[in-house]
C-alpha cells in the first residue's frame, strides 16, 4: 500500500493514479499525524451485460418476427381461444 500527504497527492496525482491502475491502494493522509483520510484505488469496469440470443454473434431476426400476430394466436394468447 501507497501512503502519500494531501501536498504529495496534489503534486503527484498523475502517478498516483497510474499506480492505482496497477492495482495498488493509495491512501492520502493529512497532518503530521499522518490521519487517513481517503484512500485511491481501481474501479473494476463494470461487467457487459448480455442480451440471450439477440448478443450471439450472427443472430439475425425474421422480417416476420415484426409482423403482428394472426387473429387465431392472439385469441389463444389472450385466453379466448379455449
Amino acid at each position: 500500500m501507497i501512503s502519500a500527504s494531501i501536498f504529495e497527492a496534489k503534486t503527484n496525482l498523475s502517478e498516483l493514479l497510474k499506480q492505482a491502475q496497477k492495482g495498488e491502494v493509495v491512501t492520502i493522509t493529512s497532518g503530521r499525524a499522518k490521519t487517513p483520510v481517503a484512500r485511491i484505488e481501481a474501479i473494476q469496469p463494470a461487467a457487459k451485460k448480455r442480451l440471450g440470443a439477440l448478443d450471439t454473434p450472427g443472430f439475425i431476426l425474421s422480417e416476420r418476427f415484426f409482423e403482428p400476430l394472426p387473429e387465431e394466436e392472439l385469441k389463444l394468447r389472450d385466453g379466448g381461444g379455449e
